[in-house]
């Protein structure tokens, strides 16, 4: 079962700063609590015993909101999304690690992607999402038994796409000993992409609700949206 998961909660938050400036992106208030605090409550419902907040930028006011709570995998420098994974996973036992951007939220069964994780062999496993308007995102393309075969870089085309929907699961031991330690670099373009044919990396599409609170206009849509939060 799945038992420890890693929020990334040290990112800048550029896109966002013109109305969240005052506290890291996944801190932002959405209906007068962080954002954090759905995720944290998503995890639990599922089951998770431990979470790392892998930390950053403004991380102490983070970690002075939830004290004790938690975890901290605390990036001295920035080491990107891959580095501050790396630096995380050293906090963590089991073979699989759930991986969450604290930015966005996509509401899958965890239960039944941990199970497809575990029934393909996989040593990375990316829960997809096909949306209507992929041009802010990258895209990929899956092969037979939903290993993926392709990254694409995003193209600012209006158009239908399968993206990465920012929800990971990591065998941990593969990822300490195919990544450089504390060295900054990107989950996506220096792992995924570049052991696209080295690794088991596979990607299963699910129909969730999803958002990415990275820009304002998604960021207002949160306080509507999350009104009626179900976990």
């Amino acid at each position: 079962m799945l038992k420890e998961a890693i929020i990334l909660a040290g990112g800048f938050g550029t896109r966002l700063k013109e109305v969240v400036s005052e506290v890291p992106k996944p801190m932002a208030p959405v209906n007068g609590i962080p954002f954090l605090d759905y995720l944290i409550r998503y995890l639990k419902h599922y089951g998770i015993e431990k979470i790392i907040l892998s930390v950053g930028h403004q991380s102490e006011k983070i970690i002075s909101h939830y004290g004790d709570d938690f975890t901290y995998s605390i990036e001295k420098e920035p080491l990107g999304t891959g580095g501050g994974i790396r630096l995380a996973l050293e906090k963590c036992k089991n073979t699989n690690v759930l991986v969450l951007n604290g930015d966005s939220f996509f509401d899958i069964d965890l239960h039944a992607f941990y199970n497809k994780h575990n029934d393909a062999i996989s040593d990375c496993s990316l829960a997809l999402r096909m949306v209507d308007d992929a041009a802010r995102y990258g895209t990929l393309q899956l092969g037979e038994l939903d290993v993926i075969t392709q990254f694409k870089e995003k193209t600012n085309i209006n158009k239908p796409g399968l993206i990465n929907a920012g929800i990971y699961l990591l065998d941990r031991q593969v990822f300490l000993d195919e990544t450089p330690e504390k060295k900054n670099f990107s989950i996506e373009k220096d792992f995924f992409e570049k052991k696209l044919q080295e690794i088991n990396l596979y990607g299963f599409t699910f129909k969730g609700y999803f958002i990415d609170i990275g820009i304002p206009t998604d960021y207002q849509r949160a306080q509507n949206d999350f009104k009626e939060f179900k976990y």
